[in-house]
């Protein structure tokens, strides 16, 4: 099969404080329970030299890509081969230094992941972080922009939806377009943890799931939010996107190869190394397809489980990891 065009790679492993989407710590990557988790520079290059068809590389991953000591040179060396380079990033670990960073190191967007307007929402759900940290930092890559006269990177504002800040989305679309971004892009929880396969130390964020999805609230309570971010959104000019949050998201009948084409398109790499099909799947002891230290990727991506992954989720009868999947099942 073609080598993908579209690289995602996860720079940092471990997660502090504010690095948590929820209250609930189900890594042991990085202190001060592991070692530091960082994707080794080399290991970055060589990734880099054997995929040269690369068009798009996402950094990401479950931790803050920003936290890595070289994430700009990781950017700058993948720019100046013609790549157009994204991350995600919680915007706490800025400076205005790193400011101007973002600017010039040749990142073309920066996915902002901001999940409530108000600083008793956003910091319930965003454990050890503070909403004035992040407006500072906001500030501080505005001014970056406008100092070196640029209109890159692009800002998107990227906002998990849940039960708890289901009544922020009309102000998560204002703080959006106040600071200048392009888009906002609302999405499902991702995933809801519920193969037979689960390892036990994901149970809890099963229970999350269960407990925040949108798929156990009220359809009035969504659809109120939902038009009031959509006529905020209107009235502003900012491109919303929202999710489909009912479970027919996509017909039965529909095939899973048109459900997702992710493992056809892009390759997901963990800040070990390891290969899997998406960042859905978010960690390789869920499931993964091999290493890239001791493996050529282009083995790996036609190797006999990546195919037969492919062929199972083309089938009437998928991955069980995907069948627990929001993509999947058109929700996310």
């Amino acid at each position: 099969m073609k080598l993908p065009s579209f690289l995602q790679i996860e720079p940092v492993g471990q997660c502090n404080l504010r690095c948590q989407m929820c209250p609930i710590q189900y890594r042991n990557d990085g202190p001060p329970r592991g070692m530091p988790a960082f994707l080794k520079f080399d290991t970055y290059l060589r990734i880099l030299e054997q995929l040269p068809q690369i068009e798009h590389l996402h950094l990401q991953g479950l931790g803050e890509p920003m936290m890595h000591p070289r994430f700009f040179e990781m950017v700058s060396v993948a720019a100046a081969r013609g790549i157009r380079v994204t991350t995600n990033t919680n915007l706490t670990v800025l400076s205005p230094a790193r400011a101007e960073l973002c600017v010039s190191s040749g990142l073309e967007c920066i996915h902002i992941s901001i999940d409530a307007a108000s600083p008793e929402v956003y910091e319930r759900i965003r454990v050890g972080s503070r909403m004035s940290r992040v407006l500072r930092n906001l500030a501080f890559l505005d001014d970056a922009r406008r100092t070196l006269a640029s209109s890159l990177p692009r800002l998107r504002l990227v906002t998990v939806i849940m039960r708890q800040n289901l009544a922020e989305l009309p102000e998560l679309v204002r703080l959006a377009h106040h600071w200048k971004m392009e888009s906002m892009f609302v999405q499902h929880l991702c995933h809801d943890f519920g193969e037979a396969t689960l390892p036990p130390a994901y149970l809890p964020m099963r229970q999350f799931v269960e407990s925040e999805s949108l798929l156990g609230e009220s359809r009035s309570s969504i659809e109120s939010s939902f038009a009031a971010a959509r006529r905020t959104a209107d009235e502003l000019g900012l491109e919303l996107r929202l999710p489909q949050v009912d479970r027919g998201g996509f017909p039965d009948t529909m095939r899973g190869e048109e459900r997702c084409d992710w493992p056809r398109r892009g390759i997901y790499i963990s800040y070990q190394g390891f290969v899997m099909p998406c960042c859905m799947i978010s960690t390789p002891d869920r499931l993964n397809f091999g290493n890239v230290s001791g493996n050529a990727i282009d083995v790996i991506w036609n190797g006999e489980s990546y195919d037969e992954f492919r062929r199972r989720l083309a089938s009437n009868e998928p991955p069980e990891v995907c069948q627990a999947c929001s993509v999947y099942h058109g929700l996310f």
